[in-house]
């Protein structure tokens, strides 16, 4: 074991014991009722409670799965993951938002796996990027995806103004199968759900850390999103497809 990490981990708990102020979980320590439940990406680049700037403790719950995904398998049938409709039953939770993020690993991995037929060999990723194909085979019949309608085409990652690559646009496509899955869900009825990408690379703006609107429970045209968050707020609207 790396004893820096260790003690880093430690000081850093140091820290965030430091900057709560007193009282923060007296109104949760016995139970939470949290606004939103998150569903991100499992990625170091990429802070649920960081890109929502929540600092207290009892606002959201979080969860982590390669691909943003929304969904597991029991017994052969996909249903919502627990992590999401656990909230969304027990803990009055009303809104679920789903995030992707630009550069997307996973589903990088699963549009190679398109091209070239081959997974990763860990065997939980090589699941996890499996349930991911269909989504990605689906997105590349898209003409939006390939960059078929008139689009810039693909570009490589990082390449700020470049228009954006297939996999960026898979993104996005992913975000939106995720929203849609969640909906269907019985789990999900009652929910408010909200697709977003977080901008690492430019490809949606300028402004890194950004999380840009793309689907509020199954609207995805850019207009009506527009109109949904108010114009001071229009510029979070964006879409590559």
């Amino acid at each position: 074991m790396d004893r820096r990490i260790l003690a880093d981990l430690l000081d850093r708990n140091d820290d965030h014991v430091a900057a709560l102020a007193p009282g923060a979980f007296d109104r949760h320590r016995d139970d939470q009722r949290p606004g939103v439940v998150s569903v991100c990406c499992s990625d170091s680049r990429v802070s649920q409670e960081g890109m929502f700037a929540v600092d207290e403790p009892g606002y959201l719950f979080t969860s982590g799965a390669i691909g943003n995904s929304v969904s597991a398998l029991v017994d052969g049938e996909r249903v919502l993951d627990g992590s999401v409709a656990y909230p969304l039953g027990h803990t009055h939770t009303e809104v679920l938002a789903v995030v992707g993020h630009t550069g997307c690993g996973a589903v990088g991995a699963a549009l190679a796996a398109a091209r070239t037929g081959e997974f990763p060999a860990e065997p939980g990723v090589r699941a996890d990027v499996k349930s991911l194909l269909p989504i990605v085979e689906a997105g590349l019949d898209d003409p939006a995806v390939r960059g078929d309608d008139g689009g810039a085409g693909e570009r490589d990652i990082g390449d700020p103004g470049g228009g954006a690559s297939v996999r960026d646009r898979l993104v996005e496509y992913n975000v939106h199968e995720q929203v849609a899955f969640a909906r269907e869900s019985e789990e999900a009825a009652d929910a408010m759900v909200y697709g977003f990408v977080y901008d690492l690379h430019g490809v949606y703006g300028d402004r890194d850390g950004a999380v840009y609107l793309v689907n509020a429970d199954g609207e995805r045209d850019p207009a009506a999103l527009r109109e949904l968050v108010g114009d001071a707020r229009a510029d979070r609207v964006a879409t590559l497809l």
